[in-house]
């Protein structure tokens, strides 16, 4: 029976931030190495069930993204901008695996940073594929645009739906009420609303309100930029695209069409709502397994 691998932490230095970032392993020639990137509202420690299962068998690489977990707070507003993270994302591989590229892993917003760097080949020579759990924010631009140029009343029912389940991304560009939301118990009660979404137990971070004030910077930087100027984009990188069947937050809908963004796309789903990842983490394990190997 393998051994149970033990994770390591090393800090990344990358224009001014700190960032946290564990491994299970080292980069080799028998095992390639996964990224992982996680989302809001979470840290690097969402990654840990998932990484525990495919360690014997990958290089495993997390990080907590600036601002969450261990990684340092950024003081300004724009260095939230996706262009920012990017650079994190570079700054990570480099460290990690310095002479051979690896397989990037994103969820929720660490699947819009993997897309940015992916994306017009950005760190081509950095990334082996990119396992995608949403689409880019360019991408789900473009799906709101084209509704509007449909110009009938199914579109622009459509339309008012999706607006509908995603205006807490609006509520996000209002200045102090969610910061205060999170600190008055959101942050304390956000565990047990995921378990009940998933149906499913979900662990606890430690720096959930961290996690949480801080990464609203993620929405209020990047987001009404890239929804009302989208534009069609394309990558040479190979992209698996995992979709959790049971996600509110992310509809398949918003993947129609992702065929013309890639040279090569691979589609699995995993029965599973938006935070499959904790609720389903060895199915999701299975699913980046079988891709890879």
């Amino acid at each position: 029976m393998n051994q149970p691998i033990v994770s390591t932490q090393i800090t990344v230095e990358q224009n001014g931030i700190s960032l946290a970032v564990y491994q299970w392993g080292k980069a080799s020639t028998k095992h390639k190495t996964i990224v992982f990137i996680h989302g809001y509202p979470d840290s690097a420690d969402v990654w840990i069930p998932i990484a525990e299962t495919l360690a014997n068998d990958f290089h495993i690489v997390t990080y907590d993204v600036r601002g969450t977990g261990a990684s340092t707070v950024p003081s300004k507003a724009k260095d939230y901008h996706l262009d920012e993270l990017v650079a994190d994302i570079s700054a990570v591989i480099r460290a990690t695996s310095p002479n051979q590229p690896v397989h990037l892993v994103g969820h929720d917003w660490g699947a819009l940073q993997g897309w940015e760097a992916v994306l017009d080949d950005h760190l081509k020579y950095q990334i082996e594929s990119y396992t995608a759990l949403a689409p880019s924010l360019d991408k789900v631009g473009l799906w709101f645009h084209n509704l509007l140029q449909e110009n009938t009343p199914q579109g622009y029912l459509r339309l008012s739906k999706q607006l509908l389940s995603s205006s807490y991304m609006a509520a996000f560009q209002i200045p102090v009420i969610p910061e205060l939301t999170w600190r008055l118990g959101l942050s304390w009660a956000w565990p047990k609303m995921v378990s009940v979404l998933e149906r499913a137990p979900v662990p606890t971070s430690k720096t959930q309100l961290k996690n949480s004030i801080n990464g609203i910077g993620l929405y209020r930087i990047n987001l009404v930029p890239k929804l009302l100027n989208p534009k069609q984009r394309f990558t040479s990188i190979p992209v698996h695209l995992i979709e959790m069947t049971e996600d509110p937050f992310v509809p398949r809908h918003f993947n129609d069409g992702l065929e013309a963004w890639t040279s090569k796309l691979t589609r699995s789903e995993v029965k599973a709502g938006h935070w499959g990842i904790s609720s389903q983490p060895t199915l999701v394990a299975n699913c980046i397994k079988g891709y890879l190997l």
